[in-house]
């Protein structure tokens, strides 16, 4: 067993929200407005210098079989009010395994602050929980604790036996943390301990407990509520005394550990909500100055909600909070002295209301390869998806949709079990769970230190404003980073793309790549006529690494066999089967990053000559070919100002950079088919040239041309192209009667449907030859930041 205590003042903290506090006499005073206007305004600016954004993906079901297809819909919003953040350009998507390492990986595309996406899970990956994580290049910043992670259930049909193959954390049977409410046990003041109680799997252990002091008395008992959670009061009676927790485990286990000793000064919070409009924050100290002022902040979703000051009398002040003032999620409060925080904790607001998402189906029951027809609507103009899947064994457990995932497992620490239990549910006893939740978590997204300060936050990565950075190393022989050196990237092709950069420091270069789609040819290669002994690295786009790992998978049970079999059966159809897949279109830009040429030239209009000398020469006036003693040299002619520039200008044979004339002068002129000329100078980011010659190959595959040994060539997955979901449709006799067998347990997957406000949309499509009870999950959010989400079934009946 591990037992812990944490201390919540060591995490990084996160801004949020609005609050109004009402003073509980007579310790509570006005804040001063100067003192509120002067912190708000550091918050504030922190937060322009720190804008949070955040994805979400819709999934279209929880639990897969190695080898299907995973279909997704991106939601990139801001972290503040949730509405549609479009700012960046490009979703980094992975599927990692147990040891965090990726098993299938793509850059999705975002317009308008959505994406669409799809991964093929590799059909020899092993049984187990793998975990779907997605960022964009801004998201970074904040580190993967803050990525979008879901944990998914990918099961092999083909492994003999049905015990998992996900390895067990090595270790303890069993994990037990303990969180002091505020951030630690102090001599003297009563205090909330909250603990949470999880296997070696990583899966919620119930459990009950007592704490005796040392002399063995006991002075609390415990146990679980909810997902291996629970709480307990405690006052510590001497600074350093021993508290042995002692906890009783299913299977009569009983484990023991001494908790962590007890504080002789600070200060201790207590949250009472026992009230329907109000809060209780009490704050007692142990050996503070008396009349010491305390100040109380909250904020959620990085707003200033309070900002109010209470004078200690006999150790203890009070802040009434008043709820409504409270944003929906996760409010953060905290207590400072001073300057200086001492105690901190979160509270849980359940939203009272959000998009009202409706849907329902046109039947109850329907038979194989039959019609459905679903209607959904929303009071308001709202963006959505949706997936229809058949409920087995296997997807029982459902991910947090879009309003459980935003508004608060996207700000806790860790895995979150069954996220959606705190919304659907308004009992006491789901409110208390809450509140156990939020006492196991206490870390933020800044640090105040940092906030106060008025020091900026660290931002190494860039927003993808306008397209996808890629980035590259330069280096010398030595390995050591070359700075100051510039390099080139090149997509090759009939429609090419070509950009420079000049190293930073660290060896860094970095391209801004525009919508680009597909497997691409990428070349990169330093300029080799400044030092031919530079040598370049492509940088990856994925963060190795981080984040919180998913539960592991239990031994499957027996009983999930004739599920596991269907699953098997459906793959094997699908390989016999096949269907190509359909991709939507894509909008791809066809003009040369340097727009119009001012001289266009076909050669193909022009009698042919065998070398491409005899070609510049005759045909091309504008370009000018000198020999000199170490060979060719082109000088383009700038006719407007009536000169000859005199460098060789930039020269491309499909997008890639010629340094060597001499070696072009040898090309082949028949695989060239066109040949632009940019008569004056060119500037391209830092760098300037004489004037441009850009010739193209028939096929735009460089028709051969050798590449410098310096150049690093690799076929490059750029963006990926969007997949239409294909679903087979029997509106005929004919159809419905074909023999090809249709074992689909995903019917339907829309990830681009735009209600209009208080309209309702009609979707169709058909069942197949598979029987059971289907999940129709549709979820999305407004223009104006509201999130929801509707959930119904129907079942599909075997045919008579």
């Amino acid at each position: 067993m591990r037992l812990s205590f944490r201390s919540f003042a060591s995490h990084t903290w996160g801004l949020s929200c609005a609050l109004a506090v009402a003073a509980s006499p007579p310790a509570l005073a006005q804040v001063p407005a100067d003192s509120a206007t002067t912190l708000g305004r550091q918050l504030a600016r922190h937060q322009r210098q720190a804008l949070t954004e955040q994805l979400y993906l819709h999934l279209d079901r929880p639990a897969y079989a190695a080898g299907e297809t995973l279909w997704l819909k991106a939601y990139a919003v801001d972290g503040t009010y949730h509405r549609p953040l479009a700012m960046s350009q490009v979703a980094y998507v992975e599927v990692l395994d147990a040891a965090r390492q990726p098993v299938a990986q793509a850059k999705i595309a975002l317009a308008q602050a959505m994406g669409q996406g799809s991964l093929e899970l590799p059909a020899e990956l092993a049984t187990g929980r793998y975990v779907v994580r997605a960022y964009t290049s801004w998201m970074k910043n904040a580190g993967p604790e803050f990525y979008f992670q879901c944990p998914i259930t990918v099961v092999s049909t083909t492994t003999p036996g049905l015990a998992a193959t996900t390895a067990a954390k090595p270790g303890p049977a069993y994990d037990v943390q303990f969180f002091a409410e505020g951030g630690q046990l102090v001599r003297g003041l009563p205090g909330r301990v909250a603990f949470k109680v999880t296997d070696r799997l990583g899966q919620s252990v119930a459990a009950t407990g007592t704490v005796a002091d040392a002399s063995g008395a006991t002075v609390a008992t415990f146990q679980t509520l909810k997902f291996g959670l629970g709480s307990f009061l405690l006052t510590p009676t001497a600074a350093g005394a021993a508290y042995t927790a002692t906890v009783r485990l299913p299977g009569g286990a009983v484990l023991s550990q001494k908790l962590p000793a007890v504080a002789e000064q600070g200060y201790s919070l207590l949250v009472a909500d026992d009230s329907p409009r109000q809060l209780t924050v009490a704050v007692q100290a142990q050996l503070a100055p008396p009349g010491a002022p305390l100040r109380l902040l909250a904020h959620t979703g990085q707003q200033i909600t309070v900002a109010a000051e209470a004078t200690l009398a006999n150790g203890r002040a009070t802040f009434v909070v008043d709820k409504q003032r409270l944003k929906p999620g996760i409010t953060h409060f905290t207590i400072f002295s001073g300057r200086q925080p001492v105690a901190e904790r979160l509270y849980f607001r359940r939203p009272a209301r959000g998009l009202a998402v409706r849907g329902s189906a046109s039947a109850a029951a329907y038979g194989p390869r039959s019609a459905v027809r679903l209607q959904v609507s929303a009071p308001q103009a709202a963006a959505l998806s949706m997936a229809v899947y058949r409920l087995d064994s296997l997807s029982a457990t459902a991910p947090a949709d879009i309003s459980s995932y935003l508004l608060l497992a996207n700000d806790l620490k860790g895995y979150i079990e069954d996220a959606g239990y705190y919304f659907r549910d308004s009992s006491a006893v789901a409110r208390q769970a809450a509140d156990n939740l939020m006492l196991t978590q206490g870390w933020r997204r800044f640090r105040w230190a940092e906030v106060l300060a008025g020091q900026a936050p660290a931002v190494p990565f860039a927003p993808e404003l306008n397209g996808y950075l890629l980035q590259g190393r330069v280096r010398q022989a030595s390995g050591a980073p070359a700075a100051g050196v510039p390099a080139y990237l090149s997509l090759p092709g009939r429609s090419f793309w070509f950009g420079t950069s000049v190293s930073r420091a660290d060896g860094l270069v970095q391209f801004e790549l525009p919508r680009t789609y597909g497997l691409r040819k990428l070349v990169l290669q330093p300029n080799t006529m400044r030092d031919s002994t530079y040598q370049v690295e492509l940088l990856s786009p994925y963060t190795a690494g981080g984040g919180w790992a998913a539960p592991g998978l239990p031994p499957l049970a027996s009983r999930l066999a004739p599920a596991l079999t269907e699953r098997h059966v459906q793959l094997q159809a699908r390989r016999v089967f096949p269907v190509a897949p359909r991709y939507l279109p894509v909008a791809t830009d066809t003009v040369a990053f340097y727009g119009r040429a001012d001289e266009r030239y076909r050669l193909d209009d022009y009698t042919r000559f065998p070398s491409l000398e005899d070609v510049m020469r005759e045909y091309v006036p504008g370009v000018l070919v000198r020999k000199r003693k170490d060979g060719f040299h082109f000088m383009v002619v700038d006719r407007p100002h009536h000169l000859n520039l005199q460098e060789n200008p930039l020269t491309l044979l499909d997008g890639l950079p010629i340094f060597d004339l001499n070696q072009l002068m040898a090309f082949d002129p028949l695989k060239i088919k066109t040949l632009d000329v940019m008569a004056s100078r060119y500037f391209l980011g830092p760098q300037v040239y004489d004037g441009l010659v850009s010739y193209r190959t028939y096929k735009g595959d460089l028709g051969g041309y050798p590449l410098s040994a310096h150049a690093l060539l690799e076929e490059y997955e750029t963006l990926q192209v969007p997949r239409e979901f294909y679903a087979p449709r029997y509106d005929t006799e004919t159809q419905q009667r074909s023999r090809l067998p249709d074992l689909r347990n995903l019917l339907y997957w829309n990830p681009a449907i735009n209600l209009a406000a208080g309209k309702s949309q009609t979707l169709d499509f058909f069942t197949s030859d598979q029987a059971g009870r289907y999940l129709v999950v549709t979820q999305g959010l407004t223009p104006d930041g509201q999130l929801g989400s509707t959930s119904f079934s129907f079942e599909v009946k075997p045919a008579l």
